[in-house]
């Protein structure tokens, strides 16, 4: 079998030391959104305008959202230097003062990555001592937003393929032992054990079998799937290609959403270098083992993360669930064996068999081993990207990486697991994150979006939300999900309008336990979850609504009145300019009054009024 020992060592020195300027821009999804595209025109025009030598590359995005455009320098002989919200306008100094004067724009400067072979700077801190990183432990994300994900040669300086390497001189048995080893479970729900399901499909008969990957990653506040494949691709393929060694499979399939084309791009990418390097296709590094990856586009089903669903849809059906048994493992695509993990589940098998398993193991908790990438939104002061080890509780989480609530507000409840999970609140802050711990508190890990809410927030109306986007996105096939959402969201519209029976609290956690029991794929069956959490924790605001017609966060349109305090009112008129149904009136310099007849509570008088004379209770 060809060694890739030779050509990995001939491209670190390659790469390994530089003999000019580099500057590197996070061109991630969230970096292109935040203005990568400009920064980079802006660094191209100043750099040919000074008549400077620099490489100007891409890379993906870091992890720090909430600080994009993130650019890198790095000088011959000098640590690189990340920098956060980088614009067009900041170039032309950053340029002359660091590419050119050797002196960091401290100001913008987030942290500097170390390097044994050089001095760093004094007054920048390193990247594992930074705020945002300390508390951290990138693994599965520690080459995005380092490499140039649209390059092998950058992911095989950094051992890429190394696991693939090792795994081809083992039998496949002992791979899937070593999977059941390290302890590693599905990252994409319900947290199944990796090991074992690679043994189902292992075990189960058939001449043709495949792999099929799951990035078909569809909750509202996540973006951990996204981030990995846009910034180390060839991670995935590699975790896919030992899956298939390790069941016998030689095909497999990564099933993404089309509303990631930078990702579909960078994919398609990926496996095309794979093959011009040997490591992909027929004969992977000379050995005996072939395989090769498709990526199949999926049009935005929700329901298609589910895994029969998904292989429904990779046959050219419709999305909809099968029954089980028989089980993917058994008869999946095209009524053959079939494995089916997500992304991040792939990413930790090529970490797994690079670093060893007894490694892998000795990270995380008895029963939740290894880290767990989030993606940090809503009301947190640091939106982006965390991996921690598992057992890292969410107070760590949102408060020591993410910063905690924005505009020093005070925390509310935390959304984990999306539709499928929980709403948890501050006395729920210092539980481990584990799969365990999450669903004894009526949550789950689901696939890893932290949604953090602020007292402005109502739970009602939250409950609400996410009941309308599972009651959209099921698939209709069976009756308790396609008419148990239907009727809990018309129950909770109820409430969120003032129209609500205290029967109604007992009507919603009877369907919910219908569903859970009875509809025929995780959708359904996890639907109910963020309305019996927020019935469990947050239940005086459901009897606020009911009893006393109050949203107890101002939130609920239905249920809110506006005045206007005569004392402050100076007869501006703004409000009643503002108003679009004309419910206001008054003259100029005279008190205004707002007829509660008339009213639709949309606000748009207290946003005019800068004397803060609109009231609303």
């Amino acid at each position: 079998m060809r060694s890739l020992k030779l050509l990995r060592n001939d491209l670190k020195e390659k790469y390994h030391s530089i003999s000019k300027p580099r500057i590197t821009i996070g061109m991630g999804t969230c970096g292109i959104a935040a203005g990568a595209d400009k920064v980079k025109d802006a660094l191209y025009h100043a750099v040919a305008e000074k008549g400077l030598d620099v490489d100007i590359e891409v890379t993906s995005c870091i992890g720090m959202c909430y600080k994009e455009v993130n650019v890198e320098v790095a000088l011959p002989d000098y640590p690189p230097v990340v920098y956060g919200d980088i614009t067009p306008a900041r170039v032309t100094r950053m340029l002359e003062e660091h590419v050119v004067g050797n002196t960091p724009v401290l100001e913008w400067a987030e942290f500097q990555l170390e390097n044994g072979k050089h001095t760093p700077y004094q007054d920048i801190s390193s990247m594992e001592s930074s705020d945002y990183y300390f508390h951290q432990t990138r693994e599965v994300t520690s080459r995005c937003g380092r490499i140039s994900p649209e390059n092998i040669e950058e992911y095989l300086i950094t051992d890429g393929y190394e696991g693939l390497e090792k795994v081809l001189m083992t039998q496949p048995q002992k791979v899937i032992d070593d999977i059941k080893a390290s302890g590693l479970r599905g990252r994409g729900g319900g947290g199944f054990p990796t090991g074992l399901k690679w043994q189902f499909a292992h075990d189960a008969e058939g001449d043709k079998k495949y792999i099929v990957c799951n990035a078909d990653e569809g909750d509202p506040g996540a973006f951990m799937d996204r981030s990995i494949l846009e910034g180390d691709p060839h991670a995935v393929l590699e975790g896919m290609m030992i899956a298939g060694y390790a069941i016998g499979a030689d095909e497999g399939y990564i099933y993404v959403r089309a509303e990631y084309p930078l990702a579909i791009k960078r994919l398609k990418r990926a496996i095309k270098q794979a093959k011009e390097y040997g490591l992909l296709g027929d004969h992977i590094l000379e050995s005996s083992f072939s395989f090769d990856i498709h990526i199949k586009v999926g049009a935005g089903a929700f329901v298609c993360g589910e895994e029969t669903a998904l292989l429904n849809s990779i046959e050219g059906k419709r999305g909809m669930p099968r029954l089980r048994p028989p089980f993917p493992a058994v008869k999946g695509l095209w009524g053959k064996p079939t494995n089916n993990n997500n992304v991040e589940t792939y990413a930790n098998v090529a970490l797994i068999f690079r670093k060893g398993t007894e490694w892998y193991a000795s990270i995380g908790t008895e029963n939740s081993k290894g880290t767990k990438v989030f993606s940090l939104t809503g009301k947190i002061a640091k939106t982006g990207l965390a991996e921690v080890p598992m057992g890292t509780t969410l107070r760590q989480i949102i408060y020591d990486i993410g910063g905690g609530i924005q505009e020093n507000k005070r925390f509310k409840a935390v959304q984990i697991g999306g539709p499928s999970g929980g709403c948890l609140p501050e006395d729920k802050l210092d539980i481990p994150v584990d799969y365990d711990s999450l669903i004894k508190v009526g949550a789950m890990m689901g696939s890893g979006g932290l949604v953090v809410m602020d007292e402005a927030t109502c739970m009602v109306d939250v409950a609400r939300y996410f009941l309308t986007f599972s009651q959209a996105e099921s698939c209709g096939k069976c009756t308790p999900c396609r008419e148990g959402t239907t009727r809990m969201l018309e129950i909770l519209n109820r409430i969120t309008s003032g129209e609500g029976e205290m029967e109604d609290i007992e009507r919603l956690e009877r369907l919910a336990r219908v569903m859970k029991t009875t509809s025929l794929c995780g959708l359904g069956q996890t639907a109910p979850n963020p309305v019996l959490s927020t019935l469990r924790y947050f239940k005086d605001e459901y009897i606020a609504h009911i009893k006393d017609k109050r949203c107890p966060s101002g939130v609920c349109n239905h249920l809110l009145t506006y005045s206007i305090d005569a004392e402050k009112c100076i007869g501006c008129t703004a409000c009643a300019k503002a108003c679009p149904v004309n419910a206001i009136t008054g003259t100029v310099k005279k008190t205004h009054e707002i007829n509660p007849e008339i009213c639709i509570t949309c606000g748009a008088c207290m946003e005019a009024c800068h004397f803060d004379a609109v009231i609303r209770v």
